[in-house]
Formats: structure tokens, C-alpha cells, sequence
């Protein structure tokens, strides 16, 4: 049996921490060969973060990711040595040296392929594979260059091992219990789910939800890797994430609600309202990979529009920079920017076949006062952007209004 384990920042923050991490890995392994994947301890990403900007405003994409991959690393070796300690045989292995190789992206790389060969006879050999997690190469040449995929992306390198392996589990160990109905730590009456679907966990992932990266949750429902969320400092059962099942059809059509502060919007004032406007503008923002969210475009007066999306904040500064030439090229009169913006979200596979959902959340967000910016939707979500002001209230009102608190 193949076990792949992830452990978060926050569960090797301390070498306390990585000491109970290694023994909860030296329990598996007594049953199972087990990969683990690791990520940088505690706030070390945000750490070098902090550094770079220090020497650059804006570092290079390349230099960045071989900078920020350095804490995956010490964080793999730190663990092994532990495991040594405890009589474990284990090897510690790059990214690159565990055969993910990726596109040529810096900072925002997608998995291309795995070569499992290295792992393979390490896991036959009776060693523990420990990687460095949210890293890659480029190629497997002499000249190939490291990259990193992005934030969770040690979430995403333990599904993609999973389906490499064709392992028999995927847990994804992280600082909190599994999958709550929202964030326990503004409602206290969230809920802790026994299982979501791949689908739903896609929406909640990919609205601010932060205990599991939405890439990592796209290939798990890919490749139908089922994967365990849970807590590593307990044995608390977690979440499992895996294909929706006909039983799921009599429960609350509403799943969960997600927030997401870590936005901004971008609003583009007197556009010219005319044929191929849309396109330049968000294609310019694709050529750099900028993901946009929600967009809203005013009604045309006088030939001219406004036109407002969203953006994550940390792509707040590139958007700008991409559109600087985009906002003389089209004629619009200038580019404004809002941070104190947040999304909110009702997500549930059951909306599909339920009318009246929006209506309640709009119902629920105008007790409380609070203003709708904009709205966007899917087959199982309805989104909200707020002032960033009411997230909290807008939160518990939405689950309250959707009575979640009940199982």
C-alpha cells in the first residue's frame, strides 16, 4: 500500500512539530511505504517574500521561485533527519529529483508530467520519500530551471504523486480539523463536514476557502484521487473529498460559504463602447496569467462605458503594470483601483436544481445592511463582492440564513 501524506507550514513550524510529524509518519510506515510532502516551515515563504522586496519592488520570476523553493528544501531535510532519529530509513528529494517536471511559468507553473522512477526504488528500497513540495524543473536537462507552482502548491504536488503512484491514500495534513461549513473562526456554529464533493470543494477552494488549494482538488477529481483532509496534531477524523454520491441529494443544497479579502478591484473608466474593447483588455491579462474574476460592465452613456473586474491582490500590481499601454491603446480615460474590496460565497451542488437561492442571499446581505458590488456565478455558486468592511457580518448572516449549523 502507497500512503501520500502533506504536511502544511504550520505543522513543522517548530522542531517539536517536526518531531510529532515524523512519528505520526513513523506510525504509517510500520503498514504502508509513505511519501511525504512538505512544505517551508511556519511564515518562512512570507519571510522571503518580505526579503525580496526588500532588494526589488518587483524580483525576477526566475530568481523568486529558486529563492522561495529554498524553504521546501531545508524543511524536507529537517524532516528526514528526524526520521532518522527514529530509526526510519528516508531520503529527502527535490521536486526536480522527485520527476515533476513543469512548464516554463515562473512563480505560477502547472504540473506537465511525473517521472516516478526515483520514487519507485526509493519506496522498494524500504525508505520514506520526502519531498520538497510546491516545486518542480522545468525539464529533466542539465540546464532546466527550478520553479514553483504557486500558492498550495504542496497541495497540489501531493495529489499529483498520488496519481503518479496510483497510491492507495492521499491525506492532506494540515492546522485544522477537515472541511468546515465556513470558517469556524468567524462563525462559531460552523460545522465540521464528514465529505464534499470534488466539485463543491473545487468552489469553495478556489472562493478563499484556505484549507486545501483548488488545483490540488482539480486533479484529485482528474485522476479520482480521494483525499483526506485533516488535522495533524490529533486524530480527529477529517474530511474526505471524492465523487458526489446519490445520498448527498437529501442534504442542505447549500454546502458551504466562503469568503476571500485577498482581492482587489480594477475598474477601467470611459471605455469606449465598441466591438473587440473586452477582448484586448482581457487578453492582455491573460498573456501575463492573471486570472480575472468577477467582471461588471456599466450601461454605455454617450459611447462610453465602465468596466470593473477582480484580480487576486497579489496579482494587483502586475495587472497594473499589463495595463498601462492597454488603457492608452483602447482611449480609456484612466485605471482606478480598489483593495478594500471581498468576495463572498454560497456554494452547494443542490443550487443547481433549487430556484430562489440568489434571492435569498441577496435577502440576507440587505438585513445586514450590506451593499453588493457585484455578482458572479457558476452551476453551484453565487458570489458576492462587498466592501471588505462586512465580511465578518456577511458571513454569519449568510449562515444563519442557510442554516448550516445543522447537519
Amino acid at each position: 500500500m502507497i500512503v501520500v501524506q502533506k504536511y502544511g507550514g504550520s505543522s513543522v513550524s517548530t522542531t517539536e512539530k517536526i518531531r510529532n510529524v515524523a512519528r505520526r509518519i513513523a506510525e504509517t510506515a510500520k503498514h504502508s511505504q509513505v511519501v511525504t510532502v512538505i512544505s517551508a516551515m511556519g511564515d518562512t515563504t512570507d519571510d522571503l517574500i518580505a526579503i525580496a522586496k526588500e532588494l526589488s519592488t518587483m524580483p525576477d520570476g526566475r530568481e523568486l521561485d529558486k529563492l522561495l523553493a529554498t524553504g521546501e528544501q531545508a524543511a524536507s531535510a529537517l524532516l528526514t533527519m528526524a526520521l532518522h532519529t527514529q530509526g526510519i530509513p528516508a531520503v529527502s528529494l527535490t521536486g526536480g529529483q522527485a520527476g515533476i517536471i513543469t512548464e516554463k511559468v515562473a512563480t505560477k507553473a502547472r504540473i506537465l508530467k511525473i517521472d516516478p522512477r526515483r520514487l519507485r526504488e526509493e519506496l522498494n528500497s524500504g525508505k520514506v520519500a520526502v519531498i520538497a513540495g510546491f516545486q518542480g524543473i522545468t525539464d529533466n536537462a542539465s540546464w532546466a530551471d527550478i520553479t514553483t507552482l504557486g500558492r498550495g502548491g504542496s497541495d497540489t504536488t501531493a495529489v499529483a504523486l498520488a496519481a503518479a503512484l496510483r497510491a492507495d491514500k492521499c491525506e492532506i495534513y494540515t492546522d485544522v480539523d477537515g472541511v468546515f461549513t465556513t470558517d469556524p473562526r468567524i462563525e462559531p456554529n460552523a460545522r465540521k463536514l464528514e465529505s464534499i464533493s470534488y466539485e463543491e470543494m473545487l468552489e469553495m477552494a478556489g472562493q478563499g476557502a484556505r484549507v486545501i488549494h483548488s488545483r490540488a482538488v482539480d486533479l484529485g477529481e482528474l485522476y479520482n484521487v480521494q483525499i483526506l483532509v485533516a488535522n495533524s496534531a490529533n486524530t480527529t477524523q477529517g474530511t474526505l473529498i471524492k465523487e458526489e454520491d446519490p445520498s448527498m441529494e437529501v442534504r442542505n443544497p447549500v454546502r458551504g460559504i466562503a469568503h476571500d479579502a485577498d482581492v482587489a478591484r480594477l475598474t477601467l473608466v470611459s471605455v469606449p463602447d465598441r466591438p473587440g474593447i473586452a477582448y484586448q483588455v482581457f487578453h492582455a491579462l491573460a498573456q501575463d496569467n492573471i486570472n480575472v474574476d468577477i467582471i461588471v460592465q456599466n450601461v454605455s452613456q454617450a459611447g462610453l462605458t465602465d468596466v470593473s473586474f477582480t484580480v487576486a491582490l497579489p496579482d494587483l500590481e502586475k495587472a497594473k503594470r499589463t495595463l498601462e499601454s492597454v488603457v492608452k491603446e483602447i482611449g480609456a480615460r484612466e485605471l482606478i483601483t480598489d483593495q478594500n474590496v471581498a468576495k463572498v460565497s454560497v456554494i452547494g451542488s443542490g443550487i443547481r436544481s433549487h430556484p430562489g437561492y440568489a434571492a435569498k442571499m441577496f435577502g440576507a446581505l440587505s438585513s445586514e445592511g450590506i451593499n453588493i458590488l457585484g455578482i458572479a456565478t457558476s452551476e453551484i455558486r453565487i458570489t458576492c463582492l462587498i466592501d471588505q468592511d462586512y465580511v465578518k457580518e456577511a458571513v454569519r448572516a449568510l449562515h444563519k440564513a442557510f442554516q448550516l449549523e445543522k447537519a
